[in-house]
């Protein structure tokens, strides 16, 4: 079942989003913590779906105090491309350094490590990331904290998905080469995203 895309009739009204916000932030932040997968202490992937993308507009919309249709349009542009098209994942990967000097030293370590990170089912090869569709987010003297991958797969990849093969998130970038396993609960997440 290939993710809809979010319509404006999706979202809830500024009136209604300040009722229900508490139930619904406490539902997607449960949802989301199956989705998020560390690698290593500075790089985290946020598996994208529609529920996580819903919230991400309504907080916008909360936020900024939109409610013209146009502007909920434009909202919706901007976070609609997030959401996974059935063949693929999405994920916002965050590279954090709490520290803002050794952040800025990192950042600028490791240029290009948005196209160093894949995600392997077990029994194929690494799926590499295709980074900032959108826009650019690097430039030649560092990257950027904040990246957009999508993960292409094959129907074999899905198929061995659901019959339980395992699933690894890693980097290859030469300053940052880790691996991390992802849980069973977040494989099971990210096989729902799949038609």
């Amino acid at each position: 079942m290939s993710m809809d895309k979010l319509q404006p009739e999706d979202l809830y009204s500024l009136e209604n989003y300040a009722q229900l916000r508490p139930e619904f932030r406490a539902r997607v932040l449960a949802h989301k913590a199956h989705r998020k997968v560390a690698i290593g202490d500075h790089v985290t992937l946020l598996f994208e779906d529609r529920l996580t993308m819903q919230y991400q507009v309504q907080e916008m919309l909360r936020i900024e105090r939109i409610f013209e249709p146009e502007e909920i349009a434009a909202e919706l542009d901007a976070y609609n491309p997030l959401i996974p098209d059935g063949r693929n994942w999405k994920a916002t990967m965050l590279i954090e350094y709490p520290d803002v000097d050794e952040r800025r030293v990192a950042l600028a370590r490791l240029r290009g490590i948005e196209d160093q990170v894949w995600v392997r089912i077990q029994g194929f090869d690494p799926v590499m990331g295709i980074a900032d569709e959108d826009l650019e987010r690097s430039n030649a003297d560092k990257t950027s904290a904040v990246h957009f991958l999508r993960f292409e797969l094959t129907d074999g990849m899905m198929a061995a998905l659901r019959d339980g093969k395992s699933l690894t998130a890693g980097c290859g970038h030469p300053a940052y080469t880790m691996t991390a396993e992802v849980s069973e609960a977040g494989r099971e997440s990210l096989i729902a995203d799949l038609d």
